[in-house]
């Protein structure tokens, strides 16, 4: 746990200096929540948005995004970059262990999450008067789920991709692709129905869902907290098997 936390506070230091992650976990989405704020405003549409107003709908989507950010951008990034500079090899020199570096990554995610969302929220709030959780730990709950469920994505995607550049064009089409279809662009009700099945398919789609209920006060959705849950632990065995230090 030691050598975990020391890795964890090097790892911030230099996540913090990489703008991808400044403009993808921070500052996009705050801006995207902004635009679709100023123009759709926040009256609840019985017909799209799950019935409540479109600000309140997007605050916890946008939250998801923030998630997803880190978990297909910044962190496979981040380790296939050390990959290339030798840095995963220099590790495995002195005997530190893969889960110390995989906690260690997970550690510094859920450390950007956390700013990320809670500047989101705030902006959200004092801007559109957006109320807050409905069940505060039901939703703190959700979060760390669906923080480990991307962490984990991005660990696995670092460890298969074979360099930073081809990690951020993955993750990128990934980002985008998620974005559209996973229920923090175009409300899915005015999707056709290959896109909405494509949606389904996305993780985002799901973390999008398993926020919002809590959020909006419709409690704990055990199925898609599940199916997140499934995702950390079928992607933990796969980066155990796939983990490339060098």
């Amino acid at each position: 746990m030691r050598t975990t936390t020391k890795l964890a506070l090097v790892e911030l230091k230099l996540f913090s200096r990489e703008p991808l992650t400044v403009v993808f976990a921070l500052a996009l989405p705050l801006m995207t929540l902004f635009v679709l704020g100023g123009v759709f405003g926040n009256e609840a549409d019985p017909e799209f948005y799950r019935g409540f107003g479109p600000v309140n709908y997007y605050t916890p989507a946008y939250v998801g995004l923030v998630l997803a950010s880190i978990g297909v951008l910044s962190i496979p990034i981040h380790l296939a970059g050390n990959r290339e500079r030798g840095v995963l090899r220099r590790f495995r020199a002195f005997s530190v262990s893969l889960w110390a570096v995989v906690g260690a990554e997970v550690l510094v995610s859920l450390c950007i999450a956390v700013v990320s969302a809670f500047v989101l929220v705030v902006a959200s709030v004092l801007v559109y008067d957006v109320s807050w959780p409905q069940s505060p730990a039901l939703y703190v709950a959700a979060f760390g789920v669906s923080s480990l469920c991307f962490a984990s994505i991005g660990v696995l995607l670092g460890s298969l991709m074979p360099s930073a550049r081809a990690a951020q064009a993955g993750g990128m089409l990934l980002w985008f692709t998620m974005m559209f279809v996973g229920g923090v662009g175009p409300p899915p009700e005015v999707l056709n129905t290959l896109l909405r099945i494509i949606g389904d398919y996305t993780p985002l789609k799901h973390v999008v869902i398993a926020l919002q209920d809590p959020w909006l006060g419709l409690g704990w959705n055990w199925g898609e907290i599940g199916i997140l849950t499934a995702v950390v632990l079928v992607c933990g065995l796969a980066t155990e098997y796939t983990f490339r230090w060098e």
